[in-house]
């Protein structure tokens, strides 16, 4: 939402000053599909040339997430607790055994069916489910400290693959101004071979072959740079998600009181989007 009334604004200010000050659109409109054929194609280029698929898919789901927002609601982050919690309390209370029906076929879980948007999520289900599935085949033996080295090797390779669409636009946002340079050198490239025209002639060709600097520059920072910033904040809201996982497993398996785990995992949610702790007491307790 905010992403597209933003670039709306930058268009309008950003043309409209320009008109204001006297500017003419029309030579910089005429230019325009050519230099950003230039100037996108090489983009393209470079992005598919630096990328695998892989990498190029999870660019464009980067993008999409830059307009849709934040994938995990604050009911998503608030049901993540409520569902770990309740495993870990089931692992406690009857053991190994009436957990592993849960952790090694979660779709067909009735705890995970409490909360379908979670358990359609392979990404939330493994982060819950793996290490707690280790601790089934291990009949809970697993030493505390080696369960969480776990977690933090399966968040931190989670968290690689979530920021590697914002590494690649700002790749390419400092690469834009360059390629802006390069439209606007084939521009005076095409100018010198027509040196011989009348001057207005040539001052068109001219600011033709500026208009890549400047789409260059526009596109960079205007664009390009914003859009790896929005993406790597709207990844460090998400990625709480992972963190409150571990939190309740670690501090469970820590013998911690349920008000005390709950608090560990609602700590290390954001504060705009931290629920109170006895609002969240109130949620376990079914009120």
């Amino acid at each position: 939402m905010f992403a597209a009334i933003g670039i709306v604004v930058l268009l309008v200010m950003v043309f409209g000053g320009f008109v204001l000050a006297g500017g003419a659109l029309g030579p910089v409109l005429s230019a325009l599909p050519l230099e950003m054929m230039i100037i996108g194609g090489a983009a393209l280029g470079a992005t598919l040339i630096g990328n695998s698929m892989h990498e190029i898919k999870l660019l464009g789901s980067g993008l999409m997430k830059v307009f849709k927002g934040a994938k995990y609601t604050d009911e998503d982050h608030i049901d993540a607790i409520k569902l770990t919690s309740q495993l870990m309390k089931l692992l406690r209370a009857e053991g190994a055994v009436a957990l592993e029906s849960h952790v090694t076929d979660p779709e067909n879980s009735t705890i995970f069916s409490e909360f379908p948007r979670l358990q359609n999520d392979s990404v939330v289900r493994s982060m819950i489910c793996d290490p707690l599935t280790l601790m089934v085949v291990s009949s809970g033996t697993l030493d505390t400290h080696a369960v969480e080295d776990v977690i933090d090797n399966a968040i931190k390779s989670q968290l690689h693959e979530m920021d590697e669409p914002a590494h690649a636009i700002q790749s390419l946002a400092d690469a834009l101004p360059a390629l802006g340079i390069v439209a606007a050198v084939l521009g005076v490239i095409k100018t010198m071979g027509s040196i011989n025209e009348p001057p207005e002639v040539l001052g068109k060709m001219i600011g033709g072959a500026l208009v890549g600097t400047f789409l260059g520059v526009l596109l960079a920072y205007g664009f390009a740079s914003p859009m790896a910033g929005r993406l790597k904040q709207l990844n460090a809201h998400d990625q709480q998600i992972f963190h409150s996982i571990k939190q309740v497993i670690i501090a469970s398996l820590h013998g911690y009181p349920q008000p005390l785990v709950l608090e560990a995992a609602r700590s290390g949610l954001p504060p705009a989007h931290r629920p109170k702790l006895t609002d969240l007491l109130d949620l376990m307790r079914g009120k």
